[in-house]
């Protein structure tokens, strides 16, 4: 089923995890466990991505199909720019309608690894929005979804840029949107503001990734430009030397960091998974017990945790 429409009849937020192809028996072993394990919780849809330089794009569609066939779980493919000419992703995007697959989100990319700068491939796009306007004329009954940085993409020069371009994603097609991680609430709500004064009305999922190492959370917020709040820096450094401890605040902070998301209105939250299950297990455990969104009130025209 599309996203959007099961954003559009839900009375409750949704809840999705998002997953990569793995490269490995090992691999495969490991996904193969998280699924199983995050399946009990009844996800409303799966995500999986596309890899660096479109490097997994022929296991992101296996994937997605036994996902959504076998397992029964609503899932939705990744695609990008990157590595592919315009004919390749029209192939792509055919092979997607030709498996039943409802929903897609469309990419820009980043780089291949080992090239610093962003550069189209030969007769391939650009930008994401010229992916949006191609999986539209070749898969008009598609649900796009699109990315998001409340923090600004890194290769904006400011917010307003940023929703500009956003636009002309949402002009384009997109029916959705999903945030890149952050760690400070005030950065979505300040987001979804500004989004909506823009002129943008679609829904903006928060994506959230829980804590489990300090090495690799570093390494992702390098990565994508999102920043660590010092106080929640400060706590991880102190328990460095101890990564259970690491992990206990990581899933902590996440739960309360979705709580306070879900109270103001967020209509539900996108888990980064890293295809291991444990801490997301936990954190949609808490959350579906307390129902934080059940008590909300509306202030200044926007609805915040009462």
């Amino acid at each position: 089923m599309r996203i959007d429409r099961l954003l559009e009849k839900a009375d409750e937020p949704l809840f999705s995890f998002e997953f990569f192809p793995p490269r490995s028996d090992a691999g495969e072993r490991v996904l193969g466990l998280a699924l199983e394990s995050l399946r009990q919780l009844s996800p409303d849809f799966v995500s999986v991505t596309y890899g660096a330089g479109g490097s997994s794009r022929g296991r992101t569609l296996e994937l997605v199909k036994w996902i959504k066939q076998e397992l029964g779980i609503e899932a939705m493919a990744h695609l990008s720019c990157v590595g592919s000419t315009r004919e390749e992703l029209q192939a792509i995007v055919g092979d997607m309608r030709a498996a039943g697959i409802d929903n897609v989100l469309a990419l820009r990319g980043d780089p291949p690894r080992g090239e610093p700068d962003w550069r189209p491939s030969p007769d391939g796009l650009s930008y994401s929005t010229e992916l949006v306007s191609l999986i539209r004329d070749a898969y008009g009954d598609v649900c796009v979804g699109a990315a998001c940085f409340p923090e600004v993409h890194p290769e904006a020069p400011d917010l307003a840029h940023d929703l500009r371009f956003l636009r002309e994603k949402i002009e384009q097609g997109v029916n959705f949107l999903i945030t890149q991680l952050f760690f400070d609430n005030e950065l979505y709500f300040r987001f979804v503001e500004e989004a909506r004064d823009a002129g943008i009305d679609v829904p903006i999922i928060p994506g959230v990734m829980p804590i489990t190492d300090l090495r690799q959370i570093k390494r992702f917020t390098g990565m994508c430009g999102a920043t660590i709040p010092d106080d929640l820096r400060e706590a991880l450094e102190w328990r460095s030397h101890d990564p259970e401890a690491v992990l206990q605040l990581g899933v902590s902070q996440a739960t309360l960091q979705c709580a306070e998301l879900l109270a103001g209105g967020a209509p539900g939250i996108h888990f980064y998974t890293l295809n291991r299950s444990p801490a997301t297990r936990a954190i949609l455990s808490a959350l579906r017990l307390h129902r934080p969104w059940a008590v909300r009130e509306v202030v200044g025209g926007a609805t915040r945790a009462a």
